[in-house]
């Protein structure tokens, strides 16, 4: 081969590496970000394995033995379009981790979904457990079995759960399978993802629980519901809805934000929106 021929097949092999490093780099900053904002918010991470999923945790036990406020991940970036599913379900920005960094309570955890920061980089189950069967009864299953190894770590009795966008969905559906949940707390939630899938005209979920469906078996629980007045992927009809379903007819839940959207501008106030009252059906 000539030395040009040499040149060229070197040029390549370099451009196809590079090519290969630039795919990968925005996976690899998604994870260093969510470990900067774990070790500013002082927390540990490790990886909770059950059935087929290992799920990542991040937590801060302070005070052993006192409730843990637990938050749960969204679907963080399951579609790259509406018919391409994406290849890493990782959120491209950790909101939900800043949010448990900035909470001032003593014990706090948050739970990835499967597929998210995973111990290799590289999601370790079937990508319809982040799309179809998001919310399916292995995830649920997997989540239930992530809190009692938290409630263990820090030797807790109750949870208080957080969910966002679709980790409120998870959240909802596990708080009415558990009889340690003190209160429930949801932020954009998508909380009836038929409804929410028809508003944004894309297919129905197959092998999906519905949270709306588990709403009245919530009812004696503490609760509050956060939605973005501008909200255009959960419209704010979808929290009142499920509101009323769980018992509170008044919209009493329900705290609706301004100058955020459903993805942005939670954490500047997330710390006072943690003092408000939480709703709790007494008739």
């Amino acid at each position: 081969m000539s030395s040009t021929g040499s040149k060229i097949r070197v040029i390549l092999t370099s451009l196809a590496f590079i090519s290969g490093c630039a795919a990968t780099m925005p996976f690899i900053n998604r994870y260093s970000s969510a470990d900067k904002v774990a070790s500013s918010g002082g927390f540990e991470k490790c990886y909770v394995k059950s059935g087929r999923f290992t799920l990542t945790s991040y937590s801060r036990i302070n005070c052993p033995g006192a409730p843990i406020n637990v938050y749960i991940e969204g679907d963080g970036v399951s579609w790259l379009t509406r018919t391409q599913i994406s290849s890493d379900p990782t959120p491209r920005e950790p909101l939900v981790l800043e949010l448990a960094a900035i909470d001032p309570a003593e014990n706090v955890a948050y739970i990835a979904r499967p597929g998210q920061y995973t111990a290799s980089g590289v999601p370790d189950c079937d990508a319809s457990y982040w799309s179809d069967k998001r919310f399916s009864e292995e995830i649920i299953n997997a989540v239930n079995s992530a809190l009692d190894d938290l409630k263990a770590k820090g030797r807790s009795r109750e949870i208080n759960l957080i969910g966002y966008s679709g980790g409120a969905a998870i959240a909802v559906i596990v708080a009415a399978k558990r009889n340690d949940c003190a209160s429930l707390r949801t932020i954009a939630g998508n909380l009836d993802p038929d409804a929410v899938n028809r508003y944004n005209k894309v297919t129905p979920l197959k092998g999906s629980l519905n949270p709306m469906d588990f709403a009245g078996n919530i009812s004696r629980i503490s609760q509050r519901h956060f939605a973005s007045a501008g909200d255009r992927v959960v419209p704010i009809y979808i929290t009142k809805t499920f509101a009323e379903k769980t018992g509170d007819r008044n919209g009493e839940s329900i705290t609706i934000v301004g100058g955020v959207t459903h993805s942005a501008g939670w954490q500047k106030s997330w710390p006072s929106f943690l003092k408000l009252p939480l709703y709790k059906k007494t008739d």
